[in-house]
């Protein structure tokens, strides 16, 4: 039989045959496996997969494939899901507190009640998602495309929104208090109730939207388009309206107490029974306006 080695080379026997103890046990040993949750999961084919309440916090699931997956109350914080394809998944209750969702596509999945606080979702595709009561506080979402999204009750306090594609979207009862607007498509957008206190929307496209009972306190709405928008009985106290075009506009009942519309197009718009104090109406058009009892 032959002389017996250690890993390293050191002969186990002496020259009289007596075992001798190894130099240094430890490093033979096998080194600890790797962090719990590390899960290197790129690229992954996980297509319908049942992933129900899984541990995936910090998982490398760049580009995996998470078609229709069941993917209820599992646990992604911080998990790297960079141009995942998560279309029909369903993703109820999950965790994605701080996850990188950038580009990812998330076309129709469900994300209801899905806890997205802090979240990377730059560019990605949320077109017909289901995003009712889900928690996107300060979640970044610019250029993000979400279409005809679900968004009821959403808390987007303080999120990033510019440029985003919100057309069709249902926001009613949204929370987007000082959320960042700038730019974003909100065309026939349902914001019914909506809470938009100091929120920014300068430039942003607001044609047909429904705004009635919406909170534009203090909110930012230098030159975007509300033509045709109804704002029946909405809050603009303070509001920023300079250059805003209002054409047609539904302001019935609107509070505009101290709102700044400066320069603001407001022909053959409704302001009857509008709350007009110490607004500033410089340089406005009012042709055709309605301001019977305003």
């Amino acid at each position: 039989m032959g002389e017996l080695v250690w890993y390293e080379g050191t002969p186990l026997t002496d020259n009289g045959g007596q075992l001798k103890s190894p130099p240094n046990l430890k490093a033979a040993l096998p080194q600890s496996p790797p962090e719990a949750g590390k899960h290197d999961l790129v690229g992954a084919d996980l297509v319908c997969v049942d992933l129900v309440g899984a541990d995936l916090v910090c998982a490398d699931l760049v580009g995996a494939d998470l078609v229709g997956a069941d993917l209820v109350c599992v646990d992604l914080v911080g998990a790297d899901l960079v141009c995942a394809d998560l279309v029909g998944a369903d993703l109820v209750c999950a965790d994605l507190v701080g996850a990188d969702l950038v580009c990812a596509d998330l076309v129709g999945t469900d994300l209801v009640c899905a806890d997205l606080v802090g979240t990377d979702l730059v560019g990605a595709d949320l077109v017909c998602a289901d995003l009712v009561g889900a928690d996107l506080v300060c979640a970044d979402l610019v250029g993000a495309d979400l279409v005809c999204a679900d968004l009821v009750g959403t808390d987007l306090v303080g999120a990033d929104l510019v440029c985003a594609d919100l057309v069709g979207a249902d926001l009613v009862c949204a929370d987007l208090v000082g959320a960042d607007l700038v730019g974003a498509d909100l065309v026939c957008v349902d914001l019914v109730g909506a809470d938009l206190v100091g929120a920014d929307l300068v430039g942003a496209d607001l044609v047909c939207a429904d705004l009635v009972g919406a909170d534009l306190v203090c909110a930012d709405l230098v030159g975007t388009d509300l033509v045709c928008a109804d704002l029946v009985g909405a809050d603009l106290v303070c509001a920023d309206l300079v250059g805003t075009d209002l054409v047609c506009a539904d302001l019935v009942g609107t509070d505009l107490v101290c709102a700044d519309l400066v320069g603001t197009d407001l022909v053959c718009a409704d302001l009857v029974g509008a709350d007009l104090v110490g607004t500033d109406l410089v340089c406005a058009d009012l042709l055709c306006a309605d301001l019977v009892g305003a």
